[in-house]
């Protein structure tokens, strides 16, 4: 037991030992990233929360299981143990009703592919997969492009003399 641990313990002693030597100047500019500008001492406030994207629009999938987007704004949502609003809208039995779109039928399986009566619990937090899209402008470009983009582009391609 104690092999396992000397070598960690020897590790983070050299660890301090190198990181101790070198100088670090508390006034270094920061890092440009989502909030640029400043030093390392100094606070600068945050950016204001953007608004949810509020279009009630499906949103095109970039890859086969991709979970979709939420296409509204869920503030104020309550979705804990006791309570999940979203299903207040997509369950199975609301949905009709609701005219929102029904919840995946594998949301209503456990985990060996039997199916259940209600949510399965691995599924009932849908805020772990399905995520709202704010309006905001990327912070780094994206050149990325779907399969369905690159077939077409090979098959012209392909065409071509």
């Amino acid at each position: 037991m104690t092999v396992r641990i000397l070598p960690l313990c020897l590790l983070a002693v050299i660890g301090v030992a190198i990181a101790g030597d070198i100088d670090y100047p508390l006034d270094a500019p920061g890092p440009d990233g989502r909030r640029p500008g400043g030093t390392l001492t100094q606070s600068m406030p945050a950016a204001p929360i953007a608004n949810d994207e509020n279009k009630d629009l499906k949103r095109e999938r970039n890859y086969p299981d991709q979970p979709p987007t939420i296409p509204h704004t869920i503030r104020g949502y309550q979705i804990d143990k006791n309570s999940n609003k979203c299903l207040s809208c997509h369950s199975r039995a609301n949905s009709a009703k609701s005219q929102a779109t029904m919840i995946s039928i594998t949301h209503y399986m456990d985990r060996d592919g039997q199916p259940l009566a209600a949510v399965s619990p691995r599924r009932y937090f849908c805020n772990q997969c399905h995520v709202p899209q704010k309006e905001i402008q990327p912070l780094v470009g994206n050149t990325f492009e779907n399969i369905d983009k690159i077939l077409q582009d090979d098959a012209n391609a392909a065409k071509k003399p």
